[in-house]
């Protein structure tokens, strides 16, 4: 076999969680998964997470895209740092690697065109939260994906709040809680969601969208 042919057939084969989140999303506009990401990786984006948080590296998140955004407490209340993925370290790049392998599949067996991703870090603490919002701007309709990735610990309990409440159209409204390790992925077009008030420590994520253009 040739090396052009190999690489072709290693292209092809067909990843059962990828094709699970695939009908997730074509069937209900989201998909709950809590194998997407290793433990193992989880447990390192959650230290260099809560470093950052404790050095205060994490500014106030605005609303709005960054060409034309404000501050609102009444909104959003939580701390968030963007992920420079050409300055990334070696556990955020073995993140990167994983969105890479994910959109390349998207791209190669249902025709996405997503070209570019943005994530940043995000620590919700008690008594924040985030209205009911849509992930796209009036002036910018590039993302079309969705993901948070939550990183708390164990420890985290239901009770603590910090619930993602995701809201189909002419459906009832879909509770998620942010246990650790799992990824939520949805139509950033469609689907209109929030975060309830953290009651109790602090809720951690990566929150990222996948993009077209």
């Amino acid at each position: 076999m040739t090396k052009t042919l190999l690489t072709e057939a290693i292209s092809s084969v067909e990843n059962p969680l990828y094709e699970l989140i695939i009908s997730d999303i074509l069937e209900q506009g989201y998909s709950i998964c809590d194998t997407f990401l290793e433990e193992s990786l989880v447990d390192l984006l959650r230290i260099e997470l809560k470093t950052l948080y404790n050095q205060s590296n994490l500014k106030k998140a605005a609303i709005g895209n960054r060409v034309n955004e404000s501050i609102e407490k009444s909104i959003r209340g939580d701390y968030i740092q963007w992920i420079d993925e050409l300055k990334a370290n070696s556990v955020e790049k073995r993140f990167f690697q994983q969105i890479h392998h994910f959109k390349d599949y998207l791209n190669r067996t249902c025709f996405m065109g997503l070209l570019h991703q943005e994530f940043h870090y995000a620590v919700y603490p008690k008594g924040t939260f985030y209205q009911k919002h849509i992930d796209t701007f009036q002036n910018d309709d590039r993302r079309k994906l969705s993901m948070v990735c939550y990183l708390n610990d164990n420890s985290w309990k239901t009770t603590n709040g910090g619930e993602l409440i995701l809201y189909p159209k002419g459906k009832e409204e879909i509770t998620i809680y942010p246990l650790p390790g799992r990824v939520v992925i949805f139509e950033s077009q469609v689907l209109e969601h929030e975060v309830k008030e953290v009651l109790n420590e602090e809720r951690l994520s990566i929150t990222g969208w996948l993009k077209t253009r």
